[in-house]
């Protein structure tokens, strides 16, 4: 029987993506190197150490990891601000979680600074969640499961009672071998990226009654 979901951030409350990847080309061209959006699309939801350390890694160029995210957190705070809305059916969603008694945690593998700015700018706090989950947290992101173990653990709960609500593939790959089951979103990707979810659906306006009936 489910008895928590726990959700990821970018892509599924908030579509933070196309701000991150701004703020991060934004700072590698401080650093004088050129860098392209389809740069990015192979290290989304693995968190900005590997966003922007794969980047990098692909250019051939030895940064100090924790001093560019912290130039590119900086920047995408500045863009972001009045600029963010949360995705639909967000709110209408979490309301129903709660109202059926389900616990529920963020399991983002962004850093916290990044998590706090994103759930300011749509009208979220902290208290929206019985626990928070980041990238900090975990020494093995995506597609690793230890944040998605790390989360259950903290609402008190088997893995195998939770929902993963996901929008990437290293996302639902870190779910299923958690041993949880997942909601698959088509915010980031095509469904036929997402087949290895358990249910597949464009927003949180839309998820099948199974997915949190079980």
């Amino acid at each position: 029987m489910i008895k928590g979901v726990l959700f990821d951030m970018d892509g599924v409350l908030v579509d933070s993506e196309p701000y991150i990847c701004k703020a991060a080309i934004m700072m590698f061209e401080e650093l004088g190197i050129k860098v392209v959006p389809e740069d990015f699309h192979p290290f989304v939801g693995m968190g900005e150490n590997r966003y922007i350390g794969g980047v990098a890694e692909h250019y051939g160029a030895n940064v100090d990891i924790e001093k560019v995210k912290a130039r590119t957190y900086e920047i995408y705070e500045n863009i972001v601000i009045g600029n963010l809305v949360p995705l639909p059916g967000v709110h209408k969603f979490i309301s129903e979680c709660r109202n059926r008694g389900l616990r529920l945690a963020l399991a983002t593998s962004a850093d916290r600074v990044k998590m706090e700015v994103n759930l300011r700018e749509i009208g979220l706090t902290s208290g929206t969640f019985h626990s928070i989950i980041t990238g900090l947290d975990v020494v093995n992101k995506k597609p690793y499961p230890d944040i998605y173990i790390k989360a259950a653990e903290r609402i008190g709960l088997d893995p195998r009672e939770c929902l993963v609500v996901e929008d990437a593939v290293s996302g639902i790959k870190a779910g299923k071998a958690a041993g949880c089951r997942c909601l698959g979103l088509t915010t980031s990707f095509e469904a036929e990226v997402l087949a290895e979810a358990d249910w597949i659906c464009g927003t949180l306006n839309d998820v099948p009654e199974e997915a949190i009936n079980w």
